[in-house]
Order: C-alpha cells, then sequence, then structure tokens
C-alpha cells in the first residue's frame, strides 16, 4: 500500500514538472515577443524623430537663406539711396518751350529720386538754348530742332520725338490738308480759304519767333523755310494756341502734346493722316521733330549734370516721357 502511494505521488511531481516547464516556455516566447515589437516601434519612432529634424533643419536653412537675401536686398537698396542721397548740386537747362510739359515731368521724376539736386528750367526757346550751351551759361541746352551745320562743338542727344500739329479755329470746316496747301497757306500762295474747301474767309497766318525750333521744325518740313508771309509771330507755343483760338481766321502750328489736349483749338489731318502718337511714331505723320538735349563738347558735365542727362536718356523714362504727349526713340 505505502508502495503504491508513493508511485502515485511520484507519477504527480513528475506531471507537475512538465506542467511548469511548458509554462515558463510559453512566457518566455511572448517576453521575447513583446521585446521585438517594443523595439521595432521605438527603432520607427527614432526614425520619425530623425526625418522630422532633417525637415526643421531644411526648414532652418530656408528662413535664413531667405532672411540673407532680404537683408541683401535691404542693404542694396539702401546703398543706392544713400548713392542718390550723396548727390547734389543744380542742373541748368535753357532753351526750347516745346519741350516744357516733357522737362517738367522729368524734373519732377528726377528730383524725387535725387532730393538734394535741383534742376532748373528757362524756357528761352531753341535757339537761345543752343547758344547757352555753347557759351556756357546752361549745363544743358534744349533744342526742339536738330543742330544745324554751322552749329559746331555741340553733340545732340534726342530725348523725345513730337509731332508739330497744324491747328486751326474750332469754326473753320476745313478737316485736311495736303502738304503742298500747308505750304501754300504759310508762304502766301493761298490767301482764302474757300481755295483748300473751307468757307471764304481771309487767311490769318500765326507761327512763332525766329529760332523757335518748332518754327524751324515745320518750316523745314513742309519747305518753306524763310518764305513764310505771318500775320503774328510769337513767342511761345501757348501763346500761338491762344492767337488761332481767338480768331477765326487764323492757322497755326504747335506742339501736338500740347494742341492735342486743348479743346480751344482744332487739330487737322495732314494728307488724309491724323496727327497722333502713333502716327508720329510710325513715321506716317509727316510733320515732326526731335526734342534734343544739347550739350557743348568742350565742358565737362558735372556728376549732377550727368546723373540727369542719364537718366532722361535711360529706358526708365519711357512712361514720364509718353505721360508728356511724346515719344522716347
Amino acid at each position: 500500500m505505502k508502495r503504491i502511494s508513493a508511485l502515485v505521488l511520484a507519477l504527480m511531481m513528475v506531471l507537475c514538472l512538465a506542467a511548469c516547464g511548458s509554462s515558463s516556455d510559453t512566457t518566455s516566447t511572448d517576453t521575447a515577443d513583446t521585446t521585438a515589437e517594443t523595439e521595432t516601434q521605438e527603432a520607427e519612432a527614432t526614425e520619425d524623430e530623425a526625418a522630422e529634424a532633417d525637415d526643421a533643419e531644411e526648414e532652418a536653412a530656408e528662413a535664413e537663406d531667405t532672411e540673407d537675401e532680404a537683408a541683401e536686398a535691404d542693404a542694396t537698396e539702401e546703398t543706392g539711396t544713400e548713392a542718390n542721397a550723396d548727390l547734389s548740386g543744380t542742373v541748368s537747362t535753357n532753351g526750347s518751350t516745346s519741350m516744357e510739359k516733357v522737362m517738367s515731368i522729368l524734373i519732377e521724376a528726377f528730383e524725387e529720386q535725387y532730393p538734394n539736386v535741383t534742376v532748373t528750367y528757362d524756357a528761352t526757346g531753341s535757339g537761345a538754348g543752343i547758344t547757352a550751351a555753347t557759351e556756357g551759361s546752361a549745363d544743358i541746352g534744349l533744342a526742339s530742332r536738330n543742330l544745324k551745320d554751322e552749329e559746331t562743338g555741340l553733340t545732340a542727344y534726342v530725348v523725345a520725338i513730337d509731332g508739330i500739329a497744324v491747328i486751326i479755329n474750332p469754326s473753320n470746316t476745313v478737316e485736311d490738308l495736303t502738304l503742298e496747301q500747308i505750304a501754300g497757306l504759310f508762304n502766301g500762295t493761298i490767301t482764302n480759304w474757300s481755295e483748300v474747301g473751307g468757307e471764304d474767309m481771309e487767311v490769318a497766318v500765326i507761327g512763332r519767333e525766329a529760332g523757335s525750333g518748332t518754327r524751324d521744325g515745320f518750316e523745314s518740313v513742309v519747305g518753306v523755310e524763310d518764305a513764310c508771309v505771318y500775320d503774328q509771330e510769337l513767342t511761345s507755343t501757348g501763346s500761338v494756341i491762344t492767337a488761332v483760338a481767338q480768331n477765326q481766321y487764323a492757322i497755326g502750328y504747335a506742339s501736338l502734346s500740347e494742341a492735342a489736349e486743348d479743346d480751344s483749338v482744332k487739330v487737322i489731318s495732314v494728307d488724309g493722316v491724323a496727327a497722333t502718337e502713333d502716327t508720329v511714331k510710325d513715321g506716317s505723320y509727316a510733320i515732326q521733330r526731335n526734342f534734343n538735349m544739347v550739350v557743348s563738347d568742350s565742358a565737362t558735365l558735372s556728376d549732377a549734370a550727368q546723373a540727369f542727362l542719364d537718366f532722361c536718356l535711360s529706358a526708365d523714362v519711357a512712361d514720364y516721357i509718353a505721360q508728356a504727349g511724346a515719344i522716347q526713340p
């Protein structure tokens, strides 16, 4: 009996040990699996953190580059502003009254950029402007005509192109004239408007004074140099416009940039071509001339005067010249 009990007890112990071993193996496996999974997750998290760190570093570098570029731009702008502010002095210009509108706009724009430079403009006529440049009484002469062969020792820079409008009183029914008819009206061959399709009215010829660039440009294109028979010779574009506006029999000429904006006179077409900015630019309108800045070859311009000349000849002023009703060459 005792022997049987001992055998049973031994058997139970063997079974217990087997069960414990199985449980230990399972626990070890589970633990290993859990540990591996944790390590994988930690590795993935580390990779994500590294990627985020790289992205942050790239963004920081880009931000730094942007700041550097902005700083460089600010420095450049500041340097340019300082350079403009450092330039000072007075620039004297003298000449063509027809260039008044162009000059006013260019001077205003230039002085905004160069606040310590003052540019003066005396509207004395093209001939006087060329003389001023020759004699040195002005830094820059202004001429609404090209230099003549005898006007040597000078260089003319074309700043703008302007049409010369043929103007009549608005009550006049004439709308178009040929160059030949215009020549006849100004040289006295035609004396009555009925001869060119108008009413029976005597012609009153209004023009500019001798030495005027507008007069020289008009007469040379029309072919009536020194042959015009004027009833009035006036000293400015505005005066011609006013005189024609007040006389129903009158005919005159004026800068297109001035006449086109004045309803008190009528601008007629020439050989069927209207006087407009486009027709002046494409050359189809015959009566046109250059606006010139004239400097002496023997004089050295001051820094301020050279800066103003360079500014007026730059592509940057195209809009300003257009605002004045002229065309940049």
